[in-house]
């Protein structure tokens, strides 16, 4: 037997995914943070912030939640302003 199965792509370069990484940028402007002070938040690096905030890099779930939690910010809120 086989199944079809709907999955959504994932792409990179569209309206919701760059909404998504201005929120993102605007979020980590409004707590004052600049990349270099969040890339050492997430113990990691500046490039790593850059690239998916230029929308060069997704990220999965858990990143996205621990990037909004070491902003200082609310993920669920986040969420909310996108849909």
């Amino acid at each position: 037997m086989i199944f079809a199965v709907s999955v959504m792509k994932k792409f990179i370069h569209t309206r919701e995914h760059k909404e998504f990484c201005n929120l993102l940028v605007e979020t980590r402007k409004q707590y004052g943070l600049t990349q270099v002070e969040l890339a050492k938040r997430l113990k990691s690096s500046q490039s790593f912030v850059s690239k998916y905030e230029r929308g060069e890099r997704r990220l999965d779930v858990l990143e996205f939640i621990q990037i909004a939690k070491d902003i200082g910010a609310d993920p669920a809120e986040l969420i909310k302003k996108l849909i």
